[in-house]
């Protein structure tokens, strides 16, 4: 048997777990951004483990398979960085996507902030199919159509999206309309029929623009990762509802919850694992950049509830996905002052610059609080920090920056690291209330699954603010959802 390699590619660390064929775990946690870095960081970190050089190539056969959890699909969703995408609709219905279903995350709010609309241009087209499937007008390929859309096929890098009125039920007009825009010079073409087969064309158009604008960028880095690999080895993708695919059959919009997936399923292994079979479970895992959590009633539960669901920066998408709830806090999260107010997140550090113990310039974030409050010792970390990453964490910085965030606002640099704390724990533990105890489970005799880079930091503290009396850290916690 060759190596196994198990990985979770997240906004700050990319976690790489090696297992030999004696079965010897190797882990390696590096930043998934790196200065002067050539490659993929979760490459790079398994020819390190081989010992294999970069300019050389993997040995046929030497690796098994290779498991990948990814945030690729999630970052270039959230940073608004997919590629561009023109929307087909049926005449009459351009603005519907866009008017979507009027919901409305704060009802209450004066101000209505609205998520940017995916589609830069929008083309109509003739035809339509009935609540039946039966066509009742043709859709029509003249001149006009042909014009509009020439205009867009000589820009590379646009990507297409068709979404049409009950191609659930009768899809042809849309694979006619694909095959068409394909004779033109059109790559990338997603119809509404692929993504969700499914009734009510408001979220099924929106999964197809999601995937239009997103999956060209995820199947770019997947394509690099299995040409870094060799084509002999077998990859798998985790989707977001706990299941490995391949990436032949693999659908961006189902990757975006990858990594956290990933975590839920190893968490509630492990848990089964240490004979917790009959108590509720209370996942937490506190990376660089966010927080993940889930409730079960049992590791015993294989029955896992999934959403049919995914709701990201305003989008609904139908996409199934494991009951997890993400909040943006985590060990990268900035602390700053608003006026005289000490706020936390929900913007984060990264990999780049990171924290600003990391020697690159960073701010303040909770991990530099841990270093001030002595919860973080300097000198157990790896001399990997600074331009030429190698060198140990600064807590003079650390101090100094503090200090001046004291003075703005009136207090000490302990009570200030202090108080950021409190507000992330607050938030994470209000995050663990929205999955378990605002559904009516009591989770005061329950299990708290701590796991991640940052779980074991705060994982005492906060099952202290939820009443939680037993706390599992597994040995291999920080790369868990790998």
């Amino acid at each position: 048997m060759g190596w196994q390699f198990w990985v979770d590619r997240g906004g700050t660390f990319t976690d790489v777990v090696g297992v030999n064929s004696h079965g010897k775990h190797i882990v390696r946690k590096v930043l998934s951004e790196q200065a002067h870095q050539i490659g993929d960081p979760a490459v790079n970190a398994i020819r390190e483990i081989l010992g294999i050089k970069n300019e050389d190539p993997i040995p046929e056969g030497l690796i098994q398979e290779v498991r990948l959890g990814t945030t690729v699909a999630t970052n270039t969703l959230l940073e608004g960085t997919g590629e561009p995408v023109v929307l087909f609709c049926n005449q009459g219905l351009r603005d519907l996507l866009q008017i979507g279903d009027q919901h409305r995350q704060d009802l209450f709010s004066l101000r209505i902030e609205r998520a940017a609309f995916i589609a830069h241009s929008i083309i109509e087209v003739s035809g339509r199919i009935d609540s039946k499937g039966v066509e009742i007008e043709p859709l029509l390929f003249d001149e006009s159509l042909k014009s509009k859309v020439l205009k867009h096929c000589s820009k590379e890098n646009n990507s297409y999206a068709i979404a049409l009125l009950n191609s659930y039920k009768n899809p042809i007009q849309e694979i006619n309309l694909k095959t068409w825009l394909r004779e033109l010079g059109c790559k990338t073409v997603i119809c509404s029929h692929q993504v969700s087969p499914l009734p009510r064309l408001v979220p099924r158009g929106h999964t197809t623009l999601v995937e239009a604008t997103v999956a060209p960028v995820l199947m770019d880095y997947l394509t690099q990762i299995r040409t870094a690999l060799g084509r002999s080895t077998r990859l798998r993708v985790m989707r977001s509802s706990g299941a490995l695919i391949a990436p032949d059959f693999l659908l961006a919009k189902d990757t975006i919850f990858s990594g956290p997936a990933g975590g839920m399923v190893g968490a509630i292994s492990v848990a089964s694992d240490s004979g917790f079979n009959h108590q509720p479970l209370i996942g937490f895992d506190m990376g660089g950049t966010s927080t993940d959590v889930f409730y079960v009633s049992s590791a015993q539960a294989n029955n896992w509830n999934r959403t049919p669901e995914t709701e990201v920066t305003g989008q609904k998408l139908m996409a199934q996905r494991l009951p997890i709830h993400t909040v943006a806090a985590g060990g990268g999260s900035i602390i700053s002052a608003n006026g005289e107010r000490l706020k936390v997140g929900p913007r984060s550090a990264g990999a780049s610059p990171g924290p600003a113990c990391y020697r690159n310039g960073g701010p303040l974030t909770i991990t530099d609080a841990n270093f001030l409050l002595g919860r973080l010792q300097p000198n157990t970390f790896p001399a990997i920090f600074g331009k030429s990453a190698d060198q140990p964490p600064d807590i003079s910085i650390v101090k100094e920056n503090f200090s001046k965030l004291a003075k703005t606002l009136s207090s000490t640099p302990e009570k200030i690291a202090e108080g950021a704390l409190t507000i992330a724990i607050e938030h994470m533990a209000n995050a663990i209330k929205q999955v378990s105890i605002f559904c009516g489970h009591d989770i005061r005799g329950g299990i708290l699954v701590a796991f991640g880079g940052a779980g074991g930091q705060q994982a005492c503290r906060l099952a202290d603010q939820l009443g939680i009396k037993k706390i599992l850290l597994h040995p291999l916690a920080s790369v868990l959802s790998a």
